[in-house]
């Protein structure tokens, strides 16, 4: 097995063609992984959520880390890590022509919304909840891939 350092532009490949990263967070010194499907474009990864636990964390804490992955055959693997910073898009005057990129990016894969919109337990019907656009701007990446050798 052969283990190498993924270059910045094979780390932006990676991030381009994948849909579902980990993302960490944390919150009084207590950790939160939490799966996202997320868009890059540009040193941001747009996602989409309910507000929740995740939401409230990065909200007292917006350094985060995705962590995302790809499987190949047999025991190869490459992953991808970035650190940045969470940045809410809220629906109001100045935020709407990033809030509207966010959806556009998104919304081009099939079930876009679902890892963000959809909970165990579903709310009653006059329980109203924001959904809540996000990005992350990257400020750095590193990646690894596991290569067989023969």
């Amino acid at each position: 097995m052969l283990i190498r350092s993924l270059s910045n532009l094979e780390c932006t490949h990676l991030l381009i063609s994948t849909r579902v990263g980990h993302l960490a967070c944390a919150k009084d010194s207590i950790p939160y992984v939490v799966p996202i499907y997320f868009a890059f474009e540009h040193n941001y990864l747009y996602a989409f959520s309910m507000p929740g636990r995740k939401i409230d964390f990065m909200q007292a804490n917006p350094k985060v880390s995705v962590c995302v992955e790809e499987h190949g055959k047999g025991r190869e693997w490459k992953s991808v890590i970035v650190d940045g910073s969470y940045e809410e898009l809220p629906d109001r005057l100045g935020h709407k022509q990033q809030r509207d990129h966010a959806w556009s990016l998104l919304s081009k894969h099939l079930d876009w919304w679902e890892p963000g919109g959809l909970k165990p337990v579903t709310p009653a019907l006059s329980d109203h909840s924001d959904h809540v656009f996000f990005r992350v701007f990257v400020d750095q990446v590193s990646g690894r891939e596991a290569k067989e050798t023969i």
